[in-house]
């Protein structure tokens, strides 16, 4: 599993490799430096103790600050160029899950809650993120420093330097012991914080609800308690961190007690240079830090191998409803006849098929009413034509074509198709209804407005065509809703139009009118027109009546009604609520 993890941060780099590379060449010619300029110290010392002279201090102090001014540039150059590395990981890692989402049916987020893939395409990310700019710059500092530092360091003293860093293994084990406890910490910010979030965004597009039920106070009250709960975690993550870093700093000066202590023996005895003893307390210095931050990289390493994990659990899931290795191209003009052939489909997890073996077929242009009581099939019905479920092969059929062999794309821009649920995008009134062809003429706008009978409200609006909706089309009724949905299906032009209940919050004449809109239009489509609107459905020149996942009746409104059965029985009911509203 581990291997596993390597393999894929390895994948992830690979495209940016060689900007890696030249960060961490550049880290070793900062530690290259670092490592000199104490060694330069030291001769300078010593030199000055048998011939004083102030034009070599200047040399020295000269030579010094130009080495430190270059160190520092590259050091700079080195973090930008391994930072940089990391976030061009992220940006392609969120570029990847979000076209792989793009990829997956909605059955899958249905399962898959959107806060949490939401989760896993940021905070995850961003933890695969610091993994590899983070982790990848203190690793290869920690080398360096230890690989370079140390052997200089012991042929100064050999003794003074292992009692100098003598004291490291204790640091790097508090060090680990307490990024345990930051990461549970912090994971407990980040999730605080996450419901925080949630409850703002749940709040905000539930205002009106609020307001209509008085219920703000009770509202800003849970809002204070999880406000209170993450000021509660903020404050015990400062808090370990503030007891964390004086401790290491604490560990360190006792490490260069112990050097001062024996090293001025060493001094007294002869054993050591004063040059030399200044150089082994920068040395031991330049190591505080990087032993300092291995505990911490381990411990975004650890946390970065979940994030991996996370991240994959997206992107190994393979698209249950994709192109074909062969697929077919439809005949142009698509005539839009629409058949089944015993068509049975069953939700997973399910025992009961939700369809049973259904067949029928639908004529070019023809307008089929589809009815039936709730839970019947309709729906489910509805969202098979376009594959939006994963149907097998030779049940449905498009212009004669079984569409499990079409192209999706051309299979879908043959159906424009209106979910129960009209789903608006928080722009403009204009930008919804082309959504589907975005470089279309206002002109042509206008004409499917008309078409939906949403025309003149829209003149009505403080913008006209560019008022902005609101989220999820937020300041609009349910009815202006579905017709701005309807208008942006009816632009698409397709030869077969399927409404599944779209017109649900219109009343009984305008839906009526819109279905005769549609088939007196020039360019006469296939209609499917699912709803449970009876005088609207009796319209059409045919009427389906499902139950229970089959299709009990077929034929006109007169035929139905005359004919003992559900639809009868559904009419009668219709015609009582028309009264008694």
């Amino acid at each position: 599993m581990a291997n596993s993890r390597i393999k894929k941060l390895l994948a992830y780099l690979r495209p940016h490799r060689s900007q890696a590379y030249q960060g961490i060449v550049a880290l070793l010619v900062v530690n290259g430096i670092g490592v000199y300029i104490p060694l330069l110290l030291k001769d300078g010392i010593d030199r000055l103790r048998t011939a004083f002279s102030f034009d070599s201090i200047w040399r020295f102090v000269l030579l010094i600050l130009i080495l430190s001014s270059l160190m520092w540039g590259i050091r700079m150059a080195s973090r930008i160029l391994i930072f940089g590395v990391g976030r061009k990981v992220e940006f392609d890692l969120k570029q990847k899950i979000f076209q792989h989402l793009l990829m997956l049916e909605p059955s899958y987020f249905a399962t898959n809650t959107s806060g949490d893939l939401i989760n896993r395409a940021t905070s995850d990310v961003d933890n695969i993120r610091r993994l590899l700019g983070f982790s990848v710059l203190s690793l290869a500092n920690i080398i360096f420093a230890y690989g370079m530092t140390l052997p200089l360091m012991m042929s100064i003293s050999v003794n003074l330097t292992v009692m100098a860093i003598a004291i490291y293994p204790f640091m790097l084990t508090i060090v680990q012991l307490f990024s345990e406890k930051l990461r549970n910490q912090q994971e407990e910010v980040q999730e605080e914080l996450s419901n925080l979030s949630e409850m703002i965004q749940e709040d905000m597009s539930g205002i009106s609800l609020i307001k209509i039920y008085a219920q703000e106070e009770n509202e800003r009250r849970a809002f204070r308690q999880l406000n209170q709960r993450l000021l509660g975690a903020n404050i015990s993550l400062a808090a370990t961190r503030n007891v964390l870093f004086p401790v290491i700093e604490a560990l360190a000066f006792v490490s260069l007690l112990a050097l001062m202590w024996f090293g001025s023996t060493a001094i007294a005895k002869g054993e050591i240079t004063i040059g030399g003893f200044v150089a082994l307390i920068i040395y031991a210095e330049r190591l505080v830090f990087p032993t300092a931050l291995l505990g911490f990289t381990i411990s975004t390493y650890q946390r970065g191998e979940v994030s991996i994990d996370r991240v994959e659990s997206i992107l190994i899931v393979e698209p249950k409803i994709q192109d074909v290795k062969e697929t077919i191209n439809l005949s142009q003009p698509v005539k839009g006849e629409l058949s089944a052939n015993h068509l049975t489909y069953t939700f997973p997890g399910a025992k009961t098929p939700a369809l049973k073996d259904i067949s029928f077929t639908i004529n070019p242009g023809e307008t089929v009413a589809i009815v039936g009581a709730i839970g019947s099939g309709k729906s489910t019905l509805a969202n098979a034509f376009p594959r939006l479920l994963d149907i097998k092969p030779n049940q449905l059929f498009l212009d004669g074509y079984d569409i499990t062999q079409l192209p999706l794309k051309e299979l879908r821009g043959a159906i424009a198709y209106v979910p129960q649920e009209s789903f608006l995008f928080s722009t403009s009134i204009k930008n919804n209804i082309r959504y589907g062809c975005p470089l279309s003429e206002q002109s042509e706008v206008e004409y499917v407005a008309k078409q939906a009978q949403i025309y003149s409200e829209i003149l009505n609006f403080p913008q006209k065509y560019e008022t902005i909706v609101g989220e999820r089309g937020i300041t609009l009724s349910g009815g202006q809703r579905q017709r701005t949905a309807l208008a942006r299906a009816l632009l698409m032009d397709a030869p077969v139009l399927i409404l599944d209940d779209a017109l649900s919050s219109v009343d009984n004449q305008t839906a009526t009118q819109i279905l005769e809109n549609l088939s007196t239009s020039a360019h006469r489509k296939t209609v499917i027109f699912i709803s449970h609107q009876l005088s609207a459905a009796a319209t059409a020149d045919r009427i389906l009546v499902m139950d229970r996942g089959k299709i009990v009746q077929s034929g006109t409104h007169t035929e139905l009604v005359e004919s003992p059965g559900l639809y009868r029985t559904l009419w009668s009911q219709n015609q009582i609520e028309e009264i008694l509203h």
